[in-house]
């Protein structure tokens, strides 16, 4: 499923928060301003089948391999985009 480029660089914390929160928007088929970047993902209905699926969107995305389990130890978008950031960093050193 193509997500929309919004044009912002990515590997900020905000950057990714805006990347997510289109990314989970297109997958509920709701607007991204309906999305609560505070909620868990899981409270959206969001099943591991569809984390799998950001998961390998993400990847191909930042270009980089995630570990699986990093989704589920940060299960909102906000906690998601810092953690990524702080992913990017150890991975950019």
């Amino acid at each position: 499923m193509p997500l929309p480029d919004s044009g912002v660089e990515t590997h900020t914390v905000d950057g990714l928060r805006a990347w997510l929160t289109d990314c989970v928007a297109t997958h509920l088929d709701r607007p991204a301003d309906a999305i609560d970047t505070s909620v868990r993902l899981s409270d959206y209905g969001l099943d591991s089948l569809y984390v799998l699926a950001v998961a390998a969107e993400l990847e191909d995305h930042l270009d980089i391999s995630l570990d699986p389990t990093l989704m589920w130890d940060n299960p909102t978008i906000d906690a998601l985009s810092e953690a990524l950031v702080a992913e990017l960093a150890q991975t950019h050193v």
